[in-house]
């Protein structure tokens, strides 16, 4: 097993560039299935997501050659199986993505019941909905879920909650359906307006992605053929953002959409911090006083769920009494109690945490609890005095491309050790 050793106060300033984004990836790769050919896609961010489902899809019968370092081509034309059933699967939220691209392309679809992080009850009955809404049948035995359809016929579907994983299905199994699909109450996230374009590059017919009401009308023929180039990430930008107003330190974090980091880039001038916005970069430049601030996780354009564990740990910094209510999802507190062995002073009660600020943190072994979480023990371990050692880190190579050595080019004493 790896650890992350960090040796804390010292202060980030340069420059770190952006990779793609770990969402739009991970909805993406999965789309090639309905494609008749070839496609090129860049930007790819090298994590262990998408490592995963590389394999799954090459299991599957894909050729997937590897370009240069963030491009590659893949060509789904030989694939002759809608039964997934990669042992990794269940390490993998993402993998549900299978569903609703096998179904597209054979009208039958057998995939494990999908993993990831645990944070609460991800329910993937709005998914379901969906899928039966086009026609199909769906089944959960033995741990898999089995979906068949003689056709799938285009229809409104009305999401009662918003949730990303369900737009991405629907709009991956409704692209083929005969008709016209409409997606009410859709998430509205840039992953979601990356997925609609990409597809749409090779001939779908979406439109509204990015507004709450997403209209699709089927086709009978995706071509393959072109190159497609995956957004920035949104939360890597994030954590890279709060990790230098964590450090007090000045950093310019580069190939990013500003327009998406908006609800962050409020919050930190909120703390005091100074934020500088440019075409596709973000300058940080922290304060001696980082001023107590409250914030709600919201879907997009509200503050991310994903940036909540990494702002918790800036916010132990903050002056006065911070409060963070998540809106998302029911558990996602879970890393606070290895905060609190580094000295963090929170409460939490049911989606909401109290932070008391400023405390002086200092180094501990500590576990990354998730994905976030893990970014959450780094910045806080770049904060600390002394050392902290980060146990489980699998979870952050999850999502997060080479983030030590991004660190190490700002100043930060990180080493991955065995």
């Amino acid at each position: 097993m790896e650890k992350l050793v960090i040796r804390g106060q010292k202060r980030l300033e340069g420059e770190v560039c952006v990779s793609g984004a770990k969402n739009a990836a991970v909805a993406i790769l999965p789309a090639t299935i309905l494609s008749d050919g070839k496609c090129t896609i860049e930007n790819v961010p090298d994590i262990l997501d998408v490592a995963i489902l590389k394999e799954i899809l090459k299991e599957l019968g894909a050729s997937i050659n590897q370009i240069n370092d963030s491009s590659i081509q893949i060509d789904t034309s030989n694939i002759n199986s809608y039964v997934a059933n990669n042992s990794q699967i269940g390490k993998l939220r993402a993998s549900y993505y299978l569903m609703g691209a096998l179904l597209g392309r054979f009208k039958k679809a057998i995939v494990p019941f999908p993993g990831g992080c645990d944070f609460g009850v991800r329910p993937i009955d709005q998914h379901i909905k969906g899928f039966e809404a086009l026609g199909a049948k769906v089944e959960i035995e033995h741990g898999k879920v089995i979906i068949s359809a003689e056709k799938l016929v285009g229809a409104p579907v009305y999401l009662d909650v918003v949730s990303v994983g369900a737009t991405v299905n629907i709009m991956l199994a409704a692209v083929k359906a005969e008709g016209v699909t409409t997606i009410e109450n859709a998430a509205k996230e840039p992953h979601i307006v990356d997925l609609a374009n990409f597809l749409n590059a090779m001939g779908a017919d979406i439109k509204g992605a990015g507004t709450d009401v997403i209209k699709i009308r089927g086709k009978k023929h995706l071509k393959g053929g072109h190159t497609y180039t995956i957004i920035p990430d949104q939360i890597e930008a994030g954590t890279y953002m709060i990790a230098a107003a964590a450090t007090n330190g000045d950093v310019l974090v580069k190939n990013i959409i500003p327009k998406h980091m908006e609800s962050l880039t409020a919050k930190l001038q909120e703390m005091n911090v100074t934020v500088d916005v440019y075409d596709d970069s973000i300058r940080v430049r922290g304060s001696d006083k980082i001023q107590k601030v409250n914030i709600k996780t919201l879907p997009y354009p509200g503050f991310p769920t994903d940036l909540q564990p990494p702002v918790t740990s800036l916010l132990c910094r903050a002056e006065g009494t911070s409060i963070i209510t998540e809106g998302v999802w029911d558990n996602r507190f879970q890393y606070v109690d290895e905060l609190k062995r580094m000295g963090a002073k929170i409460k939490v009660e049911g989606r909401t945490a109290v932070i008391e600020g400023p405390v002086r943190l200092t180094g501990a072994p500590v576990r990354a609890m998730d994905l976030r979480a893990g970014a959450a023990m780094v910045i806080a371990g770049l904060m600390a005095h002394g050392e902290t050692v980060i146990s489980n880190i699998h979870y952050i190579d999850r999502g997060y491309e080479r983030l030590d050595e991004k660190l190490r080019t700002l100043g930060a004493d990180i080493q991955r050790i065995k």
